[in-house]
């Protein structure tokens, strides 16, 4: 039986993705958009990413900046009200509350996720 209505994917498919832990290094509100943040992330080696994430109400730019953060860091850049979104920070959403994947344990930043 397939995993939900999304059926299976193979290891390659996994493998294919590049997930690895980064720090929010800066928070800033989109201009002209309710619900958006503009977030940058050091997924290390000295590489900062910009991602563009709808979480102003779920959470408060002090309680993003300097956390750890699970992040999809080869996802094909995508425009969003003017700003490039470079990755995406992953989460979990169940009846209206989100909640970003973290992790347990203090790994340097670049640590991929397997």
């Amino acid at each position: 039986m397939a995993c939900g209505s999304l059926g299976y994917v193979t290891i390659g498919d996994f493998e294919r993705l590049d997930i690895r832990v980064g720090r929010v290094v800066s928070v800033e509100r989109v201009p002209r958009a309710k619900s958006l943040y503009r977030i940058k992330v050091d997924i290390g080696g000295g590489v900062i990413r910009q991602t563009i994430a709808g979480l102003v109400g779920h959470y408060a730019q002090e309680e993003l900046q300097g956390k750890k953060v699970v992040f999809l860091a080869n996802l094909k850049p995508k425009r969003f009200m003017g700003q490039v979104s470079e990755g995406m920070l992953l989460a979990a959403e169940a009846e209206g509350k989100v909640a970003l994947l973290t992790i347990d344990r203090d790994v340097p930043e670049g640590s991929r996720v397997r």
